[in-house]
């Protein structure tokens, strides 16, 4: 049988198993590559692809093969390639995502000393059930920073941080280890780009939760996910109530044509509703201190201030203004800077373009200082994971 039979053959069992699985992977490209030393998901344009070591792949059993499959789907699903960059060693982030995922893979499907909350490498640590990544990154990362201090011989985390570091698929022990050399294509990608690969996933799961309702039901682990997807976060922060009281005054009208209501000065035309529009300068700290996830949520509260009505203006600025461009919902905005900062550039243009602006809006971490008064309203957004900087100028909320 060969590779593509094997693989068919693999698929089926995995769709009978697990329909969600089985109708997520037929929607994946697969590719054979002997660079590749085992397996692992690549990128292709904005979705991703599985990418597969023929002489890996064949040296599996049957068991080991659907293991494997469900393995990287479970990957790609969690939005862990994606969300990689955001951890600082990434060496640790590679076995934290492991720990997660393969609590949803039934052991028989798993290779012997592969990383699991149970096994002998990890057991020692009481790792809570299905926690997720970010708790085992942080719970591990403590647990090196404890082991280097108290020196000694080298423990099983260090062994397997080694060969991640040196690019090996087996630790000096002769058992597995998380292999993600594929996951470098998605390295350093834009913020924008990043966005439509998310949501071009959350598409695909939603697509294949739809499909699956004839065949089965959706895991519970996905149907987790899907809810979250789902779900429309309310703002952080009371927006519209915050420009009804603070924002005052419009420099923009527009006008509406109301066919129930007469012209009273011409007759023949259709009555006209003249309503202010508030035109907001949102400024967004894109310094290399702004991490993110921060800036992911300051694109959340901006889209619920476009909900109010509001015209915005986005603009861009580390230690200088970087980008100034209308806002409109739904657009994908490429993030520029990722620099020092300085809030003082900001200030200066709302206060020479103070005329064409309602309010200003900064959003930052707050990790920083001005020099610079601003001359009309204006209020300072801390990120939720911030500290508060009082010295700020002006009306300061931190978001909860």
């Amino acid at each position: 049988m060969d590779k593509h039979e094997s693989l068919a053959k693999t698929g089926k069992e995995l769709m009978l198993k697990e329909p969600f699985y089985g109708l997520f992977l037929i929607g994946l490209n697969k590719v054979w590559q002997k660079r590749v030393p085992t397996a692992g998901v690549s990128k292709n344009s904005i979705n991703y692809q599985l990418t597969i070591n023929e002489d890996f792949w064949n040296s599996l059993s049957s068991d080991h093969r659907l293991g494997l499959l469900k393995h990287e789907l479970l990957h790609i699903a969690f939005f862990h390639l994606t969300m990689h960059d955001n951890f600082a060693d990434q060496r640790l982030a590679n076995i934290a995502m492991d720990l997660e995922i393969n609590q949803y893979i039934d052991p028989q499907y798993l290779p012997e000393g592969g990383c699991t909350i149970d096994s002998e490498a990890f057991k020692q640590y009481n790792l809570p059930v299905k926690a997720g990544c970010r708790e085992y990154y942080e719970i591990l990362s403590k647990e090196k920073e404890k082991q280097e201090q108290q020196g000694g011989d080298k423990s099983k985390l260090q062994k397997i941080l080694d060969a991640i570091s040196r690019g090996d698929s087996h630790d000096e022990d002769g058992d597995p280890v998380p292999d993600h050399s594929t996951w470098e294509d998605f390295k350093d990608l834009p913020e924008a780009e990043k966005k439509l690969i998310e949501k071009q996933l959350e598409h695909m799961l939603k697509e294949v939760a739809q499909q699956v309702k004839g065949r089965g039901t959706v895991p519970g682990e996905m149907q987790g996910l899907l809810d979250k997807i789902n779900s429309k976060e309310p703002p952080k922060f009371d927006w519209r109530g915050y420009l009804r009281r603070f924002a005052g005054g419009s420099q923009k009208v527009y006008t509406k044509k109301l066919r129930r209501k007469f012209n009273k000065r011409f007759e023949e035309m259709a009555g006209l509703k003249v309503k202010p529009r508030k035109h907001i300068l949102v400024a967004i700290d894109t310094s290399g201190s702004v991490s993110d996830d921060e800036l992911r949520e300051f694109f959340h509260e901006i889209d619920h201030i476009n909900k109010t009505g509001a015209e915005i203006t986005v603009l861009q600025c580390d230690t200088k203004i970087n980008s100034v461009k209308k806002y409109s919902a739904g657009d994908t905005v490429e993030i520029f800077g990722r620099g020092g900062t300085e809030f003082d550039p900001v200030i200066e243009y709302y206060n020479e373009h103070l005329k064409n602006f309602s309010c200003m809006v900064y959003l930052t971490d707050g990790e920083c200082y001005c020099n610079v008064k601003p001359r009309g309203k204006m209020l300072w957004v801390i990120s939720s994971r911030s500290q508060m900087n009082e010295n700020l100028p002006g009306p300061k909320i931190k978001l909860n």
